[in-house]
């Protein structure tokens, strides 16, 4: 039997990882999950793993807290004592974090097969740590999964080509279409929480570029405020830190909530009338659902739904710039596109692993 240890350090990690858990098991494949313990995430309790119908981790390190020099060393001297113990055939990483780079490390140093899930996706901003992680680990690995076929050109254009490259589309798209319409049965978050379909924006404010600028965090605040119309925002732990350390505050017509489960936010997105987000995953699961999208980026990863009008992406420089592409943003609808391949991209994951050569 075949025998994989996949290695996981976020929560949007586990959520991608969880169809290609699905279609392990369909195919008989003997699975351990190793989550580093990179990011710290209250949500994701028993219900998180009942929602997603994972098992939990099989191996906890509990790292997490430090520099990401700290971190990435800890989680390589750590993952080498699991995967001496266990003696995967594979392992699997994925997306961008700094626990996707140390699995490669670990892993490779002991010639133990590595394949990549959303190989070849490039921002080129390498003051990025996100980019560093991903270029290295992508030139480790044996098997790059790629979602797209621009990452496909962006693995070409540094050398990688041949048969270890694979385009099996986005999990992110297997993730959408398996969860929404259990997010439409099951969750009662409108109910919960007094909104009416179509008569909100959702929000998303967490990465450390625009949290960690007290400048950049205050035009994103002035311009919802500028943009005068209901905003839910789920408040992430580390926006929540830094509003207090900066002395800023929401504007009225922003609405803070805790942070909520995978079914609630899938519910929460698909009803909202816009979606102003710097999450890389949630622009895309905008696009999944046809929700309008302002990115509040200064790039993204997902270049061809700013091409095709889906996504609006604007620098939040100033709070004009913010107000602006969100009032312009409503209502708008991009061109019909199909970028992420039709939904199977675990299922092509998996049985890649089981034919390649490399067993």
């Amino acid at each position: 039997m075949t025998k994989v240890i996949t290695i996981l350090g976020a929560r949007p990690q586990f959520i991608k990882a969880a169809v290609v858990s699905h279609a392990f098991a369909a195919h008989g494949i003997q699975e351990s999950i190793l989550h580093t313990g990179q990011h710290f995430d209250a949500n994701m309790s028993d219900v998180f793993f009942e929602e997603l119908g994972i098992p939990k981790p099989d191996f906890h390190l509990g790292i997490g807290g430090g520099s990401h020099g700290q971190n990435t060393g800890r989680m390589v001297e750590a993952i080498e004592k699991v995967l001496l113990e266990q003696r995967p055939d594979w392992v699997l990483v994925y997306g961008d974090t700094d626990s996707t780079l140390a699995g490669a490390l670990a892993a490779v140093k002991l010639h133990i097969p590595v394949a990549h899930v959303e190989a070849g996706l490039r921002s080129f901003n390498r003051r990025m740590p996100e980019e560093i992680n991903r270029v290295l680990t992508d030139h480790a690995v044996s098997l790059l999964f790629a979602p797209t076929q621009r990452a496909v050109a962006h693995l070409a254009n540094e050398g990688i080509v041949g048969a270890s490259v694979i385009n099996v589309g986005d999990v992110m798209f297997d993730v959408a279409l398996h969860y929404g319409e259990r997010a439409k049965n099951l969750s009662s978050v409108l109910e919960r929480l007094d909104l009416e379909p179509k008569a909100y924006t959702l929000a998303t404010i967490h990465r450390a570029e625009n949290t960690d600028d007290p400048a950049r965090l205050d035009a994103i605040l002035s311009g919802f405020a500028a943009f005068g119309k209901t905003i839910v925002l789920p408040l992430h732990p580390r926006t929540r830190a830094r509003l207090s350390g900066f002395g800023l505050q929401f504007p009225s017509n922003v609405r803070l909530i805790d942070p909520v489960g995978y079914l609630d936010m899938v519910s929460l997105e698909q009803n909202a009338n816009l979606i102003a987000t710097d999450s890389g995953g949630v622009q895309k699961e905008a696009f999944f659902h046809r929700i309008p999208c302002v990115t509040l980026r200064d790039e993204t990863e997902w270049t061809e739904l700013v091409e095709a009008r889906w996504n609006h992406l604007v620098s939040p420089d100033t709070a004009e710039h913010v107000a602006s592409a969100m009032l312009a943003s409503l209502g708008s609808k991009g061109s019909e596109i199909q970028p992420y391949g039709t939904g199977d991209a675990s299922s092509l994951i998996v049985r890649s692993l089981i034919e390649s050569p490399l067993l």
